[in-house]
């Protein structure tokens, strides 16, 4: 069953266009996507899901396991970059480890869209509260891995035998928290998706006619938009490859090795909490994805200190392919096993 998941999922139209974008990177082909229109994609992708996930939330509404859910999102976006900051910490400055945390914490909203996409294909049902989680997932980690970052600078600077991590204490306390706080929750993605989930709740709940009129718009034409953003991010992603030598042998297996580790856990959730096998795969996929958009934006402006190359040639390069070709059906594998038909 898995060997077939890894085949159907190679086979769907949204990863070979990923490779496709791969192999013209790898190639030096001239292929290149103006510079507005994967923006413009993007934009599109988080308002799509956005609002067909607040109308499926509104059908379904705030019951006892879409609040379970929720909450335990929400704990797994606290609880993953605080472990995998001491993990990281080994081997990284506290810098490092935390913005490489905070990216692990967060999430990627095209890996869940491409799991949608891969359950459709599947016919597998699953709800529209997940995309709830979703936007709540992706703020907390910014929060907790900036946090991270400073209260660890505090204490090297007590320290001044670790010579190499010392820090000036007003560099260790200037943490500007409005700053921190208006990019980790208005960043534009997480406003748009934010926004559209209250949106399209309202319309289905007040003027469900409304929500007929955006069907050709958020359905019909979602299938194609994520097969092109997806080549664009093919491109992306190879050209990041060559950053991975910086990244070394330690983050590269972390980068592959953390996803898997963090799926587990987040099945070993689904199936305490009860979920169906369509929302337990999203779960998963939520918990063992990587932001490469709104953490690094946020890693640059708050821990300037940490090396851009090392959070985003990890997220971008290895996970967000790993998770796209590889993870998607191991993890629907590992949901069948161990998650009831309902």
């Amino acid at each position: 069953m898995q060997t077939s998941l890894v085949l159907q999922n190679l086979l769907s139209a949204p990863v070979l266009f990923f490779f496709l974008g791969v192999l013209a990177a790898v190639l030096n082909s001239d292929l290149e996507i103006p510079s507005p229109l994967p923006k413009l994609f993007s934009l599109y992708l988080l308002l799509a899901i956005g609002f067909s996930g607040g109308v499926e939330l509104a059908h379904s509404g705030l019951g006892r396991l879409v609040l379970l859910t929720i909450g335990a999102a929400v704990l797994m976006s606290l609880l993953v970059p605080i472990t995998s900051f001491l993990v990281l910490r080994t081997r990284l400055d506290s810098y490092n480890a935390a913005a490489v945390a905070a990216s692990y914490g967060s999430i990627s909203a095209v890996t869940f869209i491409t799991a949608q996409s891969f359950l459709n294909v599947l016919k597998v049902p699953f709800d529209g509260y997940m995309v709830a989680a979703l936007a709540l997932m992706e703020s907390p980690a910014i929060v907790i891995g900036v946090v991270l970052a400073r209260l660890s600078a505090g204490v090297l600077d007590k320290n001044p035998d670790r010579g190499e991590d010392r820090l000036d204490n007003e560099e260790g306390r200037g943490l500007r928290w409005g700053e921190l706080l208006r990019e980790a929750f208005l960043n534009g993605s997480i406003f748009l998706l934010i926004g559209s989930l209250v949106i399209g709740y309202l319309v289905a709940a007040f003027s469900p006619a409304g929500v007929e009129k955006m069907e050709p718009f958020t359905e019909q034409l979602f299938y194609g938009a994520l097969c092109f953003f997806l080549l664009d991010m093919g491109l992306i992603a190879a050209q990041r490859l060559q950053e991975l030598r910086k990244a070394g042998a330690f983050l590269i297996g972390f980068a592959v090795l953390a996803p898997l580790l963090h799926a587990l856990v987040g099945l070993g959730i689904a199936r305490l909490l009860g979920m169906n096998q369509g929302d337990a795969l999203l779960f998963m996929v939520l918990c063992a994805s990587a932001s490469y958009i709104a953490v690094p934006a946020a890693m640059r402006m708050t821990v300037p200190q940490a090396n851009p190359s090392l959070y985003i040639s990890t997220s971008l390069g290895v996970t967000f392919p790993f998770n796209v070709v590889v993870g998607i059906p191991v993890y629907m594998a590992l949901v069948l096993r161990f998650i009831p038909a309902s």
